[in-house]
């Protein structure tokens, strides 16, 4: 690295009070920094799990994730603990509800979508694979090793692959950003910058 990458790489994080670097994102806030610390990039193979992800990345499209972040105890609530079975039997009179309810993002197309989306994915469940086995087989070989905020991807031919395949089973509002933040969320894809506290820790990049 030159003298000038070393630069570029000191400039984009944020050494916390425990000595450990983090992009500025986390550093914004403590829930902000509790999601990283604890939650972003480690591997989730659970449907519901999974729901739940595509789920609040649907609806951050336009948004910041301070603010879905800031909601997701409500959605939570709002949309049964992500249980597609349950969310799945849902209609236009939850729906209706639902725009009602000013602790969540009130989008009537980002509502509907994830009611149609857990009926896509129990549609996976019966005829196969499954969420879990569809999402993770679009797993790249090599991942990311970006040292600089200007070198993060917000897209990859897999998450372009993964979309199409989402959409062909009946799921919306997953374009191929949307599916790589899942992809960096759950670990498919590593984006911590080089030099962060937490590149490596899924254990799937070692």
């Amino acid at each position: 690295m030159n003298a000038a990458d070393s630069r570029d790489l000191v400039a984009d994080l944020v050494i916390g009070d425990d000595g450990r670097a983090r992009p500025p994102w986390a550093a914004a806030n403590q829930l902000l920094r509790d999601y990283y610390d604890n939650e972003w990039g480690m591997p989730i193979y659970t449907e519901k799990g999974l729901f739940e992800r595509l789920s609040l990345e649907a609806f951050q499209s336009g948004l910041s994730w301070a603010t879905i972040l800031q909601k997701r105890p409500a959605f939570r609530a709002a949309f049964h603990d992500f249980d597609p079975d349950v969310v799945a039997e849902m209609d236009e009179g939850d729906v209706v509800k639902l725009l009602d309810n000013a602790d969540i993002v009130r989008n009537r197309r980002k509502i509907e979508a994830t009611i149609r989306n857990a009926r896509a994915v129990l549609r996976l469940r019966e005829e196969g694979p499954g969420l879990s086995n569809l999402l993770w087989s679009f797993k790249p070989d090599e991942t990311p090793a970006p040292r600089t905020l200007a070198e993060l991807p917000t897209t990859s031919p897999e998450s372009v692959a993964m979309a199409k395949e989402l959409k062909r089973h009946g799921f919306s509002f997953v374009g191929p950003t949307t599916c790589y933040a899942l992809m960096s969320a759950v670990g498919m894809v590593d984006i911590h910058l080089v030099g962060e506290w937490r590149r490596g820790c899924s254990g799937l990049w070692d």
